[in-house]
């Protein structure tokens, strides 16, 4: 299996009466994006904005941020959402994507988790989202639609939104990439024994699943349903997860981070020279006890059945998803897999409180992406895309967040990304 990744550079980002790319510009025609949402009857009305970085500009509340992707070769780019799930028959999928940029969705809030990204000021020490060109749609729900109906229908017009841009784009004069990235995935006879000598390390990716604002979709499919399952690494870089989620707008895996999930690409860089990549497993992250158990031996039994001497295990959100992070990594220990977690802390405002809700002996080796509870204080921008008093509502703000000159005060996890736990961050803790 071969995945190829075109890369179109997008330096700047303009309104325009056709959407397309020219010179590293991506230009987009705000009717166009109308037309195509707007077809959708749960949608009453949709803005279209741009904000580039460096601008003064605060986004709010934001749900999903992805990248526009679209296919040349071989399925679909959100193979069960935009299509059928089919692959190439010559086992090689050709994707275009658009690096530099992303799609952004907000409007009225769903439910509190969701987030805040600001293109200028310190905020954007905080978030990738900061650094990206982003076309930036407000979408209003009928009237009548519940909750779930709400989040689905602005999930599903992102990634109509995000596939429609690059497909104008990669369909655009005289467009070529500037970079092209290889990436092949062997069957598991011949991976095992691939490097020998060097430890088979399996990727343990965990996935939020517990209804609405926090679930994942997986081939288009509902990941509460599923057990742990082996996923091919090409297939989360082509587009495979979709993020259905506002669990805590800092620790979510937006759609952008699982089309470019950090922890995958270090782990193939690292490949043949210091370990032997050996899979992907997806685990969803669930609510009941049973559940959890289930999925911690289901996990480490596919683990021990590739061969694995070694696992990564990422996270995502807080609180009981922590149980299972800690189960399975004692599972995992338990049968000589040696494992290392990713996890955020919250250790209150001041540092102090107790920094994880769970854990285990076995959890020897961590990885931390920061304390989500510091707070921040953020200036006032010239622009707000999205209602500013909705900070007050979300996760991180709180009743005075908002002071009179229009600057804010919150906390590290209402910020998109703040400390994703799938390597797409700059925070850390270290030891004194």
């Amino acid at each position: 299996m071969c995945l190829e990744l075109r890369e179109i550079k997008i330096n700047n980002i303009e309104f325009g009466d056709t959407t397309k790319v020219k010179d590293n510009v991506l230009y987009i025609a705000p009717d166009e994006l109308k037309e195509l949402l707007l077809s959708d009857p749960r949608i009453a009305d949709v803005k279209i904005d741009i904000a580039r970085p460096g601008e003064s500009v605060r986004i709010v509340p934001v749900k999903d941020v992805i990248e526009p992707r679209a296919k040349l070769k071989g399925g679909e780019a959100f193979p069960g959402v935009t299509g059928e799930c089919r692959s190439g028959k010559e086992g090689l999928s050709i994707t275009y994507r658009l690096s530099g940029a992303a799609v952004v969705t907000t409007g009225p809030i769903v439910g509190f988790q969701e987030g805040i990204i600001d293109m200028s000021g310190p905020l954007t020490e905080y978030t990738p989202f900061s650094r990206l060109n982003n076309v930036v749609i407000q979408i209003e729900r009928a009237p009548g639609l519940d909750p779930y109906e709400h989040e689905e229908t602005v999930r599903v017009g992102g990634i109509k939104a995000a596939h429609f841009i690059a497909k104008k784009a990669m369909e655009s004069d005289s467009v070529e990439p500037c970079e092209v990235h290889h990436y092949e995935w062997m069957s598991l006879t011949e991976k095992a024994r691939m490097y020998p000598g060097l430890p088979k390390v399996v990727y343990v990716y965990q996935c939020m699943s517990q209804g609405l604002l926090h679930d994942t979709y997986i081939f288009g499919k509902d990941s509460k349903k599923m057990m742990p399952t082996l996923i091919s690494p090409l297939s989360v870089f082509d587009g495979a997860i979709v993020s259905g989620n506002c669990v805590s707008p800092g620790s979510k895996s937006t759609t952008y981070h699982h089309q470019n999930n950090a922890v995958i690409k270090e782990l193939f860089k690292r490949n043949g020279k210091e370990l032997n990549f050996i899979g992907v497993i997806i685990c969803p992250l669930m609510t009941t006890l049973s559940d959890k158990y289930r999925n911690s031996a289901h996990v480490a039994h596919l683990a021990e059945m590739l061969g694995a001497e070694g696992a990564v295990q990422s996270q995502e959100g807080f609180g009981n998803p922590t149980t299972d992070l800690m189960m399975i990594c004692e599972a995992l220990e338990k049968k000589g897999i040696r494992t290392v977690l990713i996890s955020n802390e919250d250790a209150g405002v001041d540092g102090k409180s107790e920094p994880l809700p769970d854990g285990c002996e076995s959890a020897d080796a961590i990885i931390s992406t920061g304390n989500s509870n510091a707070t921040i204080d953020l200036p006032p921008m010239d622009r707000v895309i999205g209602k500013l008093s909705d900070i007050e509502r979300v996760t991180g703000g709180f009743a005075r967040s908002i002071k009179e000159d229009g600057s804010l005060i919150i906390e590290i996890h209402g910020i998109m990304g703040s400390h994703n736990l799938l390597g797409m961050t700059k925070l850390r803790a270290v030891s004194r």
